[in-house]
């Protein structure tokens, strides 16, 4: 079955000449930078292609243009790291502003309040090479992208999100750690009951949460998304999106859903009292109930739902599990080497893994990063998540009961074998997929 991004506003349709230049040559920032100088002179339409096809190509998340008093900067968003690629003048910025406001369905004459829009590009399918199958689904000719507009000192400043369906894959491919993946797929198995992932935004909740509902996906089980807004769409599921103005909200759409006779509901994000006491009222009468909340770690999310107002006898027999998670750089591939572990790494090591079952080995070696043309010198090529899974199980159940704080409920979790995020880290420095310095970037424990 496909998954497919939706065309809706407008389009951009990368011609044929130039969808082939791009997948033969961008394959850096540099290069990248390059092509757009080429293409300065020419017609808004062709920069546009080109920052889109590059930005594509290149596996980049997001696309920020920003206006300063002399010029207009472009940066990208690559394995969560923004880099800069190119500075136009503020002629280019304003027609490539007008473009894509026209393209997205955002009102040109409004330039003093926040906007938020949609547009579609396409690229040629004939002959793709193996370049393109990476970056795009060979049977998917649109890629959606998301717009935001915010009003600066010097303009407007557009962040463009890339909603690119290729990036949704299979919970083996989530870079889980044995333990952690079957802790997945025991969870997943239950017909009943809440599961929660939290992490920051742009810590890959869709991600997961896409990865799950593609494990789920039968032809006897009914699943009913509700979102804000779709950003994928999946074939054999019913998505719903929210509309605020209509008076069609989570909560609302909730209490539609539930009629609809389903076995498995995605909430998109629990924001409010309502929309929980929904959610856990569905978990407790016999469906299997997915969401996100917006928590640093596992056990935040339980003290979440309290401030929220909801009482602890509710979130208890409700909740099955909950995932937190981040995403750490992978080290590339074609440059990096393996080296000793040196002693201070051990020791941090060891220290962070002591109240686990690990072995950690002094002479292990770990992964040392160099950069090349491959990684745009940056060492790094591609992202992988680390997680902490907090099973509640009828132990737990009745810990929470008691209404404990955040650091019981984590000290507990560890009691019960949890692995941190620090630690899941940690294993996949041992394992050379990552290094020391990003897992103390995204996920530090003092």
């Amino acid at each position: 079955m496909e998954e497919t991004s939706k065309k809706t506003t407008g389009e951009i349709r990368i011609a044929d000449n130039l969808f082939f230049n791009i997948t033969k040559k961008v394959d850096s920032i540099d290069v990248f930078n390059k092509e757009l100088s080429k293409t300065i002179e020419k017609s808004t339409s062709e920069i546009l292609e080109t920052i889109m096809g590059g930005s594509v190509f290149l596996g980049v998340s997001d696309i920020h243009i920003e206006p300063t008093e002399e010029n207009a900067k472009l940066r990208v968003r690559l394995d969560g790291i923004l880099q800069d690629v190119f500075v136009f003048d503020l002629k280019t910025y304003k027609q490539i502003l007008s473009r894509i406001k026209l393209l997205s369905g955002i009102k040109l004459n409004l330039t003093q309040i926040s906007q938020d829009g949609r547009f579609s590009v396409s690229f040629p399918l004939v002959g793709l090479n193996e370049r393109g199958k990476e970056a795009i689904l060979e049977s998917q000719e649109y890629v959606e992208i998301r717009v935001s507009s915010l009003p600066s000192e010097y303009g407007e400043s557009l962040v463009l999100r890339i909603l690119n369906p290729n990036k949704l894959v299979e919970i083996e491919k989530l870079g889980l750690t044995p333990g952690v993946r079957d802790v997945f797929f025991e969870e997943i198995k239950k017909p009943n009951g809440m599961i929660i992932v939290t992490g920051p935004t742009g810590s890959g909740k869709t991600t997961t949460l896409y990865a799950i509902l593609k494990e789920l996906r039968k032809p006897e089980i009914k699943i009913i998304t509700i979102e804000d807004p779709v950003e994928y769409h999946l074939s054999g599921i019913s998505q719903t999106e929210v509309h605020h103005d209509k008076g069609y909200d989570f909560a609302n759409g909730l209490r539609a859903i539930v009629r609809q006779d389903p076995d498995v509901v995605l909430v998109g994000e629990v924001r409010d009292l309502e929309t929980a006491q929904i959610s856990l009222q569905a978990a407790l009468t016999g469906h299997l109930v997915l969401t996100t909340l917006h928590t640093n770690d596992a056990a935040g999310a339980i003290a979440r739902l309290q401030s929220l107002g909801e009482q602890p006898n509710n979130i208890a027999p409700a909740l099955n599990v909950v995932i937190a998670q981040r995403l750490v750089r992978k080290v590339c591939p074609e440059c990096s080497i393996k080296r000793p572990i040196t002693k201070e790494e051990y020791d941090k090591v060891k220290k962070g893994l002591s109240n686990t079952s690990i072995n950690v080995d002094e002479n292990i070696q770990v992964a040392e990063i160099k950069g090349c043309k491959k990684c745009n010198n940056t060492g790094y090529k591609g992202r992988v998540g680390i997680f902490e899974t907090l099973q509640v199980n009828s132990d737990m159940e009745n810990f929470i009961f008691t209404s404990p704080s955040s650091s019981d409920i984590k000290e507990k979790a560890i009691q019960n074998g949890m692995l941190t995020l620090y630690q899941d880290g940690l294993i996949k420095v041992i394992n050379c997929e990552t290094t020391m310095s990003e897992v103390d970037r995204v996920a530090f424990e003092k």
